[in-house]
């Protein structure tokens, strides 16, 4: 069986991507959806999406945007706990994954979690799973806490955002010492029965590398053919902020997409 969860992430980011996230869900394009509880308008995102038919995830978030990636100026966001290892001098979380990953403490990091999932459930959300926006607790930028992540989940019965198989997301194998911590990481997961997607796809270029929609589109189309049998996802970030996020909202409307998942046999599925 191939089964496929289609995500979209950052609801509650700012009213536009919001907006674009609950129409989707309410069209019937997503089958999932992830809130970002520090952003301010979260609560009435989290408001809005509950008459949508969608499964909700936590995510995780533990550092503001850059300058880069907020491209409707979103201002930088404030964490729900006292956690004082997590932020800059003004309370705010930093923008810089690198600052996080070399001074964050995991006790600090467990405080905000539970922080950021107690205040999703009191929104009256049903979270299924979890992840982690910017990849903060994937160990990317100096240290990693997908243990203490994963032993989390598994204290609160979620499923967590890490591929069985890596080499689909990244697009080729895994470099070491990536490789050893993601076979490490996955055999814990195992072990503490917490559910993981078999591989996960997503857009990791600019409007500008790829050129034009019809090249987007025709290259995210051929990634969902090759996926293999289990539960994988697809997530994206569809919004009006941006031009390439516009397009991967565009692209949850495109019957081509539907076309392609209808073709290759892929049922679609809230969770993993």
């Amino acid at each position: 069986m191939r089964r496929l969860v289609i995500t979209a992430d950052d609801l509650g980011r700012d009213a536009a991507t919001t907006a674009e996230i609950v129409a989707l869900a309410r069209e019937g394009l997503i089958t999932a959806t992830t809130v970002i509880a520090v952003a301010p308008a979260s609560a009435q995102a989290a408001e809005q999406i509950t008459t949508a038919q969608v499964a909700t995830r936590v995510h995780l978030t533990l550092t503001s945007e850059t300058s880069e990636t907020s491209e409707s100026g979103v201002a930088a966001w404030r964490p729900l706990a006292d956690v004082p290892s997590l932020v800059e001098a003004d309370g705010s979380l930093t923008t810089d994954p690198y600052r996080l990953g070399g001074r964050g403490e995991t006790e600090d990091v467990r405080t905000e979690l539970e922080a950021q999932l107690a205040w999703a459930r009191a929104q009256g959300l049903r979270v299924t799973a979890a992840d982690s926006h910017a990849g903060a607790l994937y160990g990317l930028h100096g240290r990693s806490w997908l243990e203490p992540a994963l032993r989390w989940c598994a204290r609160h019965g979620l499923g967590f955002r890490l591929p069985r198989q890596l080499t689909p997301y990244l697009g080729g194998p895994a470099p070491e010492p990536l490789r050893s911590a993601h076979a490490a990481a996955v055999t814990l997961a195992d072990e503490l029965g917490v559910p993981i997607p078999q591989t996960m796809i997503t857009n990791n270029r600019t409007a500008s590398d790829w050129g034009t929609y019809a090249a987007f589109r025709a290259g995210m189309l051929a990634r969902v053919a090759t996926l293999g049998e289990g539960t994988s996802e697809l997530f994206l970030h569809p919004s009006p902020v941006s031009q390439i996020r516009s397009w991967e909202a565009r692209l949850l409307r495109d019957p081509a997409l539907r076309e392609t998942i209808r073709s290759e046999g892929i049922t679609l599925v809230a969770g993993w």
